[in-house]
């Protein structure tokens, strides 16, 4: 499966990712700066799903258009240390991921 991290994740998190799963961020991707309707018209024929902890983007976006699933993180911050004990929710939450839903990450 291919997830796509958003760029106010934090790189390193990455990394802690199993096999199973190839892991990108929008800076890898040269998509810095990119709005979400924009950025998920770009990453939906490259990518299964979409990482953020933007809280917007389920009210932006009719994410019922897109070929992506959304995992939104609930974190009191982006710092990785906040980030990483939401890892094995958000890994079963990738594995049961569907095109075009939002499933949520509630913090730790």
């Amino acid at each position: 499966m291919r997830i796509l991290l958003d760029e106010f994740l934090p790189r390193r998190l990455k990394s802690h990712f199993p096999a199973e799963f190839v892991a990108n961020t929008v800076q890898e991707q040269g998509w810095s700066g990119k709005r979400n309707g924009e950025l998920m018209r770009l990453a939906e024929p490259e990518f299964d799903a979409f990482v953020t902890m933007d809280r917007s983007i389920e009210y932006q976006q009719n994410l019922s258009g897109f070929g992506l699933a959304v995992i939104l993180l609930h974190a009191s911050s982006n710092r990785f240390a906040d980030l990483l004990p939401l890892l094995p929710d958000l890994l079963s939450k990738l594995r049961s991921a569907a095109p075009g839903q939002i499933q949520q990450v509630p913090s730790a």
